[in-house]
């Protein structure tokens, strides 16, 4: 498929996407939302690629936020339903069964700090900065953000961002635990790909499994502990297990 507002790359095992509409500071419109859902799509169904980074074009943004225009003069139900559509991208990222890092290049704004939730780790760069200003437009929140925030962050602080609208930076944003690392703009990528590439001399079945136990926890009607148990048990049967365990007792390095 041919992208308009994205780039779909790979390098080794990595697949990256790009959010490219530079000079809208990488806004979220339906148009990208959807080719974005593709993107996950095609990446899925590629054995060879093990991990994505998702990063938008440019120093100054990552995304900083939906494209506003799109919501003039919708109904209640158009609103919903536009929710709905960008909520469908935040799950398919969350469950992922292959470990997606975002990688905040800039201003991760609204939709943009909703899309950088939703991915399994988030690392920002130094100059970042991070907020769902939604209240000052009389909205809230909509892909998502309520919730994913106050798992990463706490009640207090969730809701302390949510109600002020206010951005905080890479260091608060560390401190508070909304992302993993920061790093220098010139670092980012590079971290982000060394991050992988940890994780790609480590079982894929097993990190598989992990994403959806983790996840699972998080879920009110699903018992994430018995869904931990069901994984763990399902990781015995498959063949990254045996050579996991056959490399540990020969006191060797795993060739999964």
């Amino acid at each position: 498929m041919s992208f308009q507002h994205i780039i779909l790359s790979q390098a080794g095992h990595t697949a990256t996407i790009t959010i490219n509409r530079e000079a809208k500071l990488n806004a979220l419109n339906k148009d990208t939302i959807g080719e974005l859902k593709e993107a996950f799509a095609q990446v899925a169904q590629q054995a060879d690629v093990k991990g994505v980074i998702l990063t938008g074009a440019g120093a100054k943004a990552f995304v900083a936020g939906a494209d506003i225009q799109e919501f003039l003069e919708k109904s209640r139900e158009e609103a919903t339903a536009l929710s709905a559509f960008g909520h469908e991208l935040m799950d398919t990222i969350a469950m992922f069964p292959k470990p997606v890092i975002a990688a905040i290049n800039g201003f991760a704004l609204g939709g943009g700090l909703e899309l950088a939730l939703a991915c399994h780790i988030r690392l920002a760069a130094d100059n970042a900065k991070m907020g769902l200003p939604e209240v000052s437009l009389g909205l809230i929140p909509g892909y998502g953000g309520t919730q994913r925030l106050r798992e990463l962050v706490g009640k207090g602080k969730a809701l302390e961002m949510v109600l002020t609208g206010d951005m905080i930076d890479a260091q608060d944003a560390y401190q508070w635990g909304l992302v993993n690392n920061v790093v220098s703009q010139e670092e980012l990528l590079d971290t982000a790909n060394s991050l992988l590439a940890k994780m790609y001399s480590r079982s894929s079945t097993a990190i598989t499994a992990a994403i959806k136990a983790v996840n699972a926890g998080l879920e009110k009607a699903v018992n994430g502990y018995q869904i931990e148990m069901e994984s763990f048990g399902e990781c015995f049967g498959s063949e990254d297990f045996k050579e996991g365990v056959s490399a540990f007792l020969e006191k060797r390095k795993p060739n999964f």
